[in-house]
């Protein structure tokens, strides 16, 4: 009897031994799987990058929203999630304009942006978008965003983010808004400007960001100095001065080139040098006050530059008020594997889906 119940006893702590290493191995596929992103599944309109570590950015949520034609903004705001979230602690949210015939990115369709409502928990948006006339419910999550006093970041073609026909409920925010309540739309009204020309050669001249007089010691461009900017986007013209309280912090130097080493442009196009990134508030419906900071730069291309990344992710930190808590030395490093596209119009890489872009 002693001998059977000594026989079944190593039997039992085997059988223990077993089902512990199965649930190990249960839970270290449950981990990878977590790791990869809660919402980074194949079929999955938009990704998450939950915030790592105990980054200032821990507890803030960050909505980032592509959809642009030419740019690649399905490509830099990945890369931009990905810092914000790895060095930086923020949990961050990727939206892009999906086909909803197969799922796949198709930036070049103005009407479709899935998961806005992750709008209704974020702190802070950055906007990446062009000419989108979206369906009045998923543009209410926008404007209720846009008016509710929460800081907004634009890049690039943001400026002429709407296209929206004149009977649209949503019109005023259109580009070409001509009321004179809310002249020329969102780009203008809460971004400081819409869209006006190509003040360099576009596709052959670069951008090279001077710092503006007096702005040297803005926390947002702590860590940068002038020349540390640099994009293969030509520089955007806008009327001067910016409305309202505009405050432009980098200059747009126009380059012979699209190499970083180029020799500046000698004339007019220098002269004065186009502001390419600037501050102002904007007081929406709610009545509060938006931060704004706003940048005709950040095409994929773009995010190569070091002093481009350091001043989209220390604008992140301005915005939210987090101003004292921006280190120059901290890591914007980029995450993973990052190989930007060219931008052109129809260049976007075909067939891709959210979840491509959250390896």
């Amino acid at each position: 009897m002693a001998n059977s119940v000594k026989g079944n006893t190593v039997i039992l702590r085997q059988s223990q031994r077993t089902a512990s290493w199965r649930a190990g191995i249960l839970l270290a596929a449950l981990s990878f799987l977590a790791g990869m992103g809660d919402n980074a599944r194949a079929d999955d309109s938009w990704i998450v990058f939950e915030g790592k570590g105990d980054g200032a950015g821990k507890g803030k949520h960050i909505v980032l929203i592509s959809g642009d034609d030419e740019y690649r903004s399905e490509e830099s705001l990945p890369q931009l999630a990905k810092i914000l979230s790895t060095h930086h602690g923020f949990k961050c949210t990727v939206l892009f304009p999906i086909d909803p015939k197969d799922g796949t990115i198709k930036p070049d369709l103005q009407t479709n942006i899935p998961g806005l409502e992750a709008l209704n928990t974020a702190d802070l948006a950055v906007i990446f978008l062009r000419f989108r006339n979206l369906p009045d419910d998923q543009m209410q999550l926008f404007v209720d965003f846009a008016e509710s006093g929460k800081p907004m970041i634009g890049m690039r073609t943001a400026t002429h983010s709407f296209n929206i026909p004149g009977n649209g409920k949503f019109a005023k925010y259109g580009w070409t808004f001509g009321g004179k309540d809310y002249e020329q739309g969102f780009g203008r009204q809460v971004l400081g400007e819409t869209w006006i020309s190509h003040h360099g050669n576009h596709g052959k001249e670069g951008t090279r960001g001077i710092i503006a007089p007096g702005q040297e010691k803005n926390p947002i461009l702590r860590g940068i100095k002038s020349g540390d900017i640099f994009g293969l986007t030509d520089v955007y013209g806008v009327r001067l001065p910016l409305p309202g309280d505009s405050q432009p912090l980098v200059l747009g130097e126009v380059t012979e080139t699209l190499e970083s080493t180029s020799k500046p442009v000698v004339g007019a196009k220098n002269s004065p040098m186009m502001p390419v990134a600037w501050t102002k508030t904007y007081k929406g419906a709610s009545g509060k006050v938006s931060r704004v900071f706003n940048t005709t730069m950040g095409a994929s291309q773009d995010l190569q530059s070091e002093g481009v990344r350091r001043m989209l992710v220390n604008a992140v930190y301005w915005g939210l008020g987090l101003e004292d808590k921006i280190d120059a030395k901290s890591s914007v490093d980029i995450v993973g594997t990052f190989t930007p596209t060219r931008f052109s119009f129809g260049g976007y890489v075909k067939g891709k889906k959210p979840a491509d872009y959250a390896k």
